[in-house]
């Protein structure tokens, strides 16, 4: 029944004047825009994560460019850091970065120590694996899969959100079935 209003989101899109985006990228474009009604987060929080995003990934780029691979995704003003970093310093460093960037309220520090090079070389698996978790969670009746949202690092499916118990445990169930996932890490913040 979600994949069905989803698809009829996605068609009546175009009928109310959105017709260039939605007609380049499919209902996947109708889905982008109901998840945007569906987030339990305000449009101010959304706007807050975007920006926490990309002041933080600037800052990084700046100080770390050629030698971290780094990551930082931003859900209800709290901060997830994936990647790698060179040292354990420029770990705790980047923590800092993040940490000072505006409206922060909390930081969950997931960097590895180590080449960034390594971690490069697994992005494809792990945008396949995002995918299948994404998939799995529009099939399930447990969850609403908009309340979640998925990251995946080295085969490391971090799962952000805000969701009840029952939620969290349905999408983490989801995604430690899911193929090739090696982890699921729950970064969650609960409404229940």
């Amino acid at each position: 029944m979600r994949y069905c209003f989803l698809l009829l989101a996605g068609l009546l899109v175009p009928l109310q004047g959105c017709v260039t985006p939605v007609v380049a990228a499919g209902v996947g474009a109708g889905a982008a825009a109901m998840s945007a009604d569906a987030d339990r987060r305000t449009t101010g929080t959304i706007v807050e994560d975007d920006s926490i995003e990309s002041k933080a990934q600037k800052r990084i780029e700046e100080k770390y460019k050629d030698t971290a691979h780094v990551s930082v995704t931003a859900y209800n003003r709290f901060a997830l850091v994936t990647g790698s970093a060179p040292s354990e310093d420029a770990k705790m460093d980047i923590e800092r970065i993040v940490g000072s960037i505006p409206n922060v309220k909390g930081i969950a520090n997931e960097l590895l120590v180590g080449s960034a090079a390594a971690n490069k070389t697994s992005s494809s698996g792990d945008a396949r694996i995002t995918a299948n978790v994404k998939i799995r969670f529009v099939r399930s009746k447990a969850l609403k899969a908009d309340s979640v949202k998925v990251v995946t690092e080295n085969s490391v499916v971090y799962l952000m959100g805000l969701v009840t118990r029952a939620e969290a445990d349905a999408a983490s169930d989801i995604a430690s079935t899911t193929a090739g996932v090696q982890k699921v890490v729950r970064v969650f913040e609960y409404i229940d």
